[in-house]
């Protein structure tokens, strides 16, 4: 796919949805990364069902700790994998609160050294907290990138590599959501939604559906 092919599809996706934002519900870093955390294998609209309880509670590093691992059970055990994610959530309130004065580190090391937090989970803490330029492939945006042709790569690394390269600083900070979205909504797994897609003339797919 060319430059300006590219451009064209990102300047529309912003045209539809200027300020895109994540589908988890969230207030603080904090929040967000214990809600990135436990979308793991899970919707977003499970995980918000869980937090919309939880958050009222307990919503800061050590109001976690508090809870106590079985504490926090109870209230994501709707959630896929709550047992795991539980103990990681609790273990990585510890280290915040030890290593960073309760505070998420405006850091990708620091918190990719958190337990349960790797690349994905970073990336979107720093770019939907933070505001950086980060892209966090999901298996949407792994998706939409490979189909689309827009980005296409063998694993989710390479396509995060691809669009840090072709994705124009002017888009780099919402393009992740714009994917996303796009991939949730539009281009959906079984069968992609290309007769109501608003850059089916500018996608490289070969098998289009009406």
């Amino acid at each position: 796919m060319n430059k300006q092919k590219r451009h064209e599809i990102l300047t529309r996706l912003r045209d539809a949805n200027p300020h895109p934002t994540t589908e988890l519900h969230f207030t603080t870093p904090f929040e967000l990364l214990v809600a990135v955390t436990l979308s793991a294998q899970a919707t977003d609209v499970g995980v918000n069902k869980a937090t919309a309880k939880l958050f009222p509670v307990a919503n800061t590093p050590q109001a976690i700790l508090d809870l106590g691992v079985d504490g926090l059970k109870e209230y994501i055990k709707t959630i896929g994998l709550y047992n795991s994610k539980a103990e990681n959530v609790i273990k990585a309130c510890k280290m915040l609160v030890e290593l960073h004065g309760g505070e998420v580190p405006e850091s990708r090391e620091a918190l990719e050294a958190l337990p349960g937090v790797g690349r994905k989970t970073a990336n979107v803490v720093l770019n939907t907290a933070f505001g950086w330029p980060t892209i966090a492939v999901d298996t949407h945006i792994f998706r939409v990138s490979n189909r689309t042709n827009f980005a296409p790569g063998k694993n989710v690394d390479q396509v995060e590599q691809k669009l840090l390269k072709v994705v124009p600083a002017e888009f780099k900070v919402d393009v992740h959501h714009w994917l996303i979205l796009h991939g949730r909504y539009t281009c959906v797994a079984r069968k992609p939604r290309c007769g109501s897609c608003l850059i089916e003339d500018l996608c490289e797919f070969k098998q289009k559906t009406d």
